[in-house]
């Protein structure tokens, strides 16, 4: 599984990149706090891979990576996708170490 660290994240928003955001998070941890990503809960993401790109980078965020990771394998495994990344630690390491003020 390949991983993407939150600062190359941020690196890509601040560049402007071509890539999609998704955030596997449930309902009430996405309203409480985001970085902006398409919130498809992990639940979901069987019946949503219609809604993934196969052209960008796919990056699949949670709260801190382990619930991404099992999507991002799950569509390795059954899709047979190259272009998803999981985002290494999740919002809590975008807390930590980009934007303090986001909430999880």
């Amino acid at each position: 599984m390949k991983e993407i660290t939150v600062q190359d994240l941020k690196k890509m928003m601040d560049e402007g990149a071509d890539f999609q955001l998704i955030d596997v998070r449930e309902v009430h941890e996405y309203e409480l706090g985001n970085i902006g990503g398409e919130h498809i809960p992990l639940g979901n993401v069987p019946s949503s891979v219609d809604k993934l790109s196969t052209e960008k980078q796919v990056i699949m965020q949670c709260r801190s990576g382990g619930r991404s990771g099992q999507a991002v394998m799950f569509l390795e495994q059954t899709t047979g996708m190259t272009n998803l990344y999981n985002l290494k630690g999740g919002i809590m390491a975008w807390q930590a170490e980009i934007d303090p003020s986001v909430k999880y």
